[in-house]
């Protein structure tokens, strides 16, 4: 499962490198019309595909949870809460366990004990918002940089969008080289990175790299301006090659090279197969919710600001400020993170909880138990009798 994930954000990052490279090229310096047509005639391309494939990319999924008993049982359990002085039903261990039905709920045990499964994975998906937030300072924060600074390579001027492509590299690089290292480990039957460490690992490459980010800025304020067209305006930028950036993208790439594959993983070992599925959504409603917050970060800090951190001669602003700011709370969010990884650390403890913590599985257990030694004991007590009357 893991060697697949690596290869499909690999084959991802492979499709980002050549738009970077191609379309980019084609709207800077060819036609600015031409590089929205192609990514449209693509789009409708693919779309066509699906909808010629689409009876064999149609399958009918497990049955056991859906979206929809998932919020049921989230809305059952804060209404049976809300409602619990007018029910016979004790202490519970969690208040989801309200939504059960010997709890008086209306949802069976095996469906509340899956979304306890899934409400323990909240944490992780929390921790990854300020993470994104990061991630997205390269169309943005890293942007405004680069665009403010020397974009000429001797005679030929590099596009904007080519710095992305430093941050998609490590992703490139890593990905064979981290299935091969998994390979080894398991042939040789000794265990890899545990891949929490390689999140916790990811989440310090993202906060360096906000702060090489901000040592970059400092820096590139020192150099004499100089002029520069672009989309065929001329404005006042740093004489500094816009390659200096180049470490604080390829720490970013790298963090991602790192973090996106390990959370997948664990949100796909660490649930049932009923609601794996329900997991991933809320991975990645999280990583969309990280985006949100960065561009509520950045609309906040620009309006506390009165526009000195993001004003029209970068040179005059403050970037560096909030970069500084931001590696700040990423360095806190990455120890919170590794305080509480220990919780994801045995990708076998979700499924094995399921199984086993079914009380009414474990009431059929004892009672089986029970059974085996009453029947035992009947055996014995007949064989002492016999020979005692022999």
């Amino acid at each position: 499962m893991k060697v697949t994930l690596t290869r499909f954000y690999w084959l991802v990052n492979l499709n980002s490198t050549v738009v970077f490279l191609g379309i980019a090229y084609i709207q800077q310096s060819v036609a600015n019309n031409l590089g929205f047509l192609i990514p449209f005639m693509s789009v409708m391309l693919m779309l066509i595909a699906i909808h010629m494939v689409r009876n064999k990319l149609t399958f009918r999924p497990k049955k056991g949870s859906s979206l929809l008993t998932t919020l049921g049982v989230f809305l059952n359990s804060v209404k049976m809460c809300c409602l619990h002085y007018r029910h016979l039903s004790g202490d519970v261990a969690s208040w989801l366990d309200r939504a059960k039905e010997n709890n008086g709920g209306h949802y069976s045990e095996t469906h509340v004990e899956n979304v306890k499964v899934l409400v323990g994975l909240f944490p992780l998906y929390g921790l990854q918002l300020l993470y994104r937030a990061c991630i997205t300072q390269i169309p943005s924060g890293y942007y405004i940089q680069t665009m403010n600074s020397n974009l000429h390579l001797n005679s030929f001027l590099l596009p904007i969008a080519a710095m992305n492509i430093i941050s998609i590299l490590p992703l490139l690089l890593l990905a064979p080289l981290m299935e091969c290292v998994t390979t080894c480990c398991l042939s040789m039957e000794k265990s890899p990175l545990s891949p929490v460490r390689v999140i916790t690992l990811g989440h310090a490459c993202a906060a360096l790299s906000v702060l090489v980010a901000g040592l970059s800025e400092v820096h590139r304020k020192g150099f004499p301006l100089k002029e520069q067209a672009l989309s065929g305006k001329v404005v006042q930028v740093s004489s500094m090659a816009c390659l200096q950036l180049a470490p604080q993208y390829l720490l970013l790439g790298l963090a991602e090279a790192l973090v996106t594959p390990a959370c997948s993983l664990i949100s796909f070992h660490l649930t049932p197969s009923h609601i794996r599925g329900i997991a991933l959504h809320f991975l990645t409603l999280s990583y969309g919710g990280g985006c949100f917050l960065g561009a509520i970060i950045i609309q906040l800090v620009y309006l506390f600001s009165g526009g000195n951190f993001y004003p029209n001669t970068l040179h005059e602003g403050n970037l560096e400020r909030f970069f500084f700011f931001l590696a700040t709370v990423m360095t806190i969010n990455t120890l919170v993170f590794w305080r509480i990884s220990y919780r994801y650390l045995d990708l076998s403890v979700g499924q094995s909880r399921v199984v086993g913590s079914s009380h009414l599985a474990e009431k059929l257990l004892q009672y089986k138990t029970c059974l085996r030694f009453y029947d035992t004991m009947e055996s014995s007590y007949t064989t002492t009798s016999l020979d005692t009357i022999l």
